[in-house]
């Protein structure tokens, strides 16, 4: 099988050769074309207008023969370059394909070529890529494609962060696996199909790659970004839970020596705070505040004591009247004068609190701090 194929590759190789020799207009002019077949369904033909026509805005034509018959189509769609026309993007239609460049009113041919379209195809991206992480080895692979499958290389690029150029590795489509993946490591992974040269191609051409995915021990991430906002992330965490716990600490020690200061040495209240009334109302003035407080409390003794008197005297008459008897002789140590029974009544009145009355030989006496009374 493999013999056959590299039967064939000879084979086509020297017919693309034979065929590009013909029509052609040096090799100056071919190396100022660019030919390019995407997947065998559109071609693609450009050239530096500049370079090989200046002053030119030439007219393209083409025809896919089949045997000797010639069909000319003009260009549908041309590629403009500063307003010039630098390019034919057409419909792949064949594999023999003839070009043919004229002037701008089509009168004379400025360049031809007759070539194998299917040496100048570029494959499409790879698709349905999966990727596989087992232990250290990565298996990537695809679908294959229904036609030239043969011609065709997959090729897997990756890197880490801590590589500074991608690592390459090509093997037949539609599979390929490689080893030695450190899972510590997050790495960038892309894979493209690759068209052989000259077995298959003139040109050496690859698909454009498929998107680089990013994995990491087998997990597919976003980014390899990821893992450091991720470690980030942790170490901000953990330096906000040690703050939190350093200041838990501080307010249940600060707790504890407060509670041994009040043990050890008992808080002094503060005057300002016990006589509110002293500072405030009287602006520290001492005399002025008990004189204040002493003047309601004279007041009160007062009253209480004449009330008791009120009482006393009637309490007084009463024995008086039930006994019917008079008064008698009252001495006073003070040498006071003789007075009458209501005198006297109004005189224990004026008496301060601390006096008592006491029964002596049956007549009540009335002692207080400076005077002894018979009632």
């Amino acid at each position: 099988m493999r013999l056959t194929f590299e039967a064939c590759s000879l084979i086509f190789t020297l017919g693309n050769l034979v065929a590009s020799q013909s029509q052609s207009a040096g090799r100056k002019d071919t190396n100022n074309i660019t030919i390019v077949n995407f997947n065998n369904e559109q071609m693609r033909i450009t050239w530096a207008a500049r370079v090989l026509f200046p002053g030119e805005n030439v007219s393209f034509s083409y025809t896919f023969n089949r045997g000797q018959l010639k069909a000319w189509k003009p260009c549908p769609t041309y590629l403009l370059h500063q307003g010039i026309n630098s390019g034919c993007q057409f419909k792949t239609e064949g594999s023999t394909l003839t070009i043919s460049i004229m002037n701008s009113n089509g009168s004379k041919e400025l360049f031809s070529k007759r070539l194998k379209s299917d040496f100048y195809i570029k494959p499409s991206r790879p698709e349905n890529v999966t990727f596989l992480w087992k232990d250290d080895t990565v298996t990537v692979s695809c679908n294959e494609p229904k036609r030239g499958a043969i011609c065709l290389r997959l090729e897997l690029q990756y890197k880490s962060k801590f590589d500074k150029e991608w690592q390459s590795k090509i093997s037949t489509c539609c599979s390929i696996g490689e080893q030695g993946f450190d899972p510590r490591k997050c790495y960038s992974l892309r894979v493209r199909l690759k068209r052989l040269a000259p077995q298959c191609n003139v040109v050496n051409y690859s698909s454009d790659w498929e998107a680089e995915t990013f994995w990491m021990n087998g997990t597919s991430l976003d980014s390899c970004d990821e893992i450091k906002t991720q470690k980030n992330t942790i170490i901000l965490l953990s330096c906000i839970l040690a703050v939190l716990l350093m200041i838990f600490l501080l307010l249940i020690l600060l707790c504890k020596c407060q509670r041994l200061q009040k043990s050890v040495m008992p808080v002094i209240p503060d005057p300002k705070y016990v006589f509110a009334d002293l500072f405030n109302d009287h602006s520290g003035n001492f005399e002025e505040w008990i004189d204040k407080i002493e003047h309601p409390r004279v007041q009160n003794k007062v009253e209480y004591e004449e009330s008791e008197c009120t009482i006393e005297e009637k309490s007084q008459q009463e024995d008086k009247n039930s006994d019917k008897v008079e008064s008698k002789d009252i001495f006073s140590f003070s040498g006071a004068a003789e007075n009458d029974h209501s005198k006297t009544s109004q005189n224990a009145c004026l008496m301060p609190a601390s006096s008592a009355t006491v029964s002596l030989a049956g007549f009540p006496i009335l002692m207080n701090d400076d005077m002894y009374v018979m009632l």
